[in-house]
């Protein structure tokens, strides 16, 4: 079979596993630089430390995977603008947002043809989203365990009694 005569599903199938493969090697990468970052940080964290500069790296982490999400759906939503799929570059964005976040309104579609691509653009969702649980799940465990050593310093009797 030449190129000319391939079935367009193959080809939405091929070209949105792409896409996936690519959204989900950003995410790592992204995962990597924000979890360094976090380590770095946080190595000086101790029961000392103020609430407000725990509380705050807590905010900058979650801002940073948010902003991460937002750069990877931006990511999709290009090249469908710039390909005509869907012609308002707001609209393109609105429909990746829809189904990365597998929200599923579809208010906005792409043409019949194209179609396949908003699952495995949900399915590349699931996978970033799931990994930034984890993420979150391993960071929290960490503010745990500095509330469990400042719980035991508030139950312990001083050097006085």
């Amino acid at each position: 079979m030449d190129a000319m005569s391939t079935p367009k599903p193959i080809l939405e199938l091929v070209l949105g596993t792409l896409g996936m493969i690519a959204i989900i090697f950003v995410h790592g990468a992204g995962i990597r630089i924000i979890n360094q970052r976090f380590s770095d940080s946080w190595v000086h964290v101790n029961e000392m430390t103020a609430h407000w500069r725990i509380n705050a790296l807590l905010a900058f982490t979650i801002g940073s995977l948010a902003g991460l999400h937002f750069a990877e759906t931006l990511l999709w939503a290009i090249p469908l603008s710039l390909a005509g799929l869907i012609p308002s570059m707001r609209d393109s964005y609105y429909y990746v947002l829809e189904n990365y976040t597998t929200l599923g309104e579809g208010t906005v579609s792409l043409p019949d043809r194209w179609r396949l691509i908003g699952p495995i653009i949900g399915m590349s969702g699931l996978f970033t989203f799931g990994w930034t649980g984890s993420v979150l799940v391993s960071i929290m465990t960490e503010f745990g365990k500095v509330d469990r050593i400042r719980a035991k310093q508030k139950s312990s009797p001083g050097p006085d009694g």
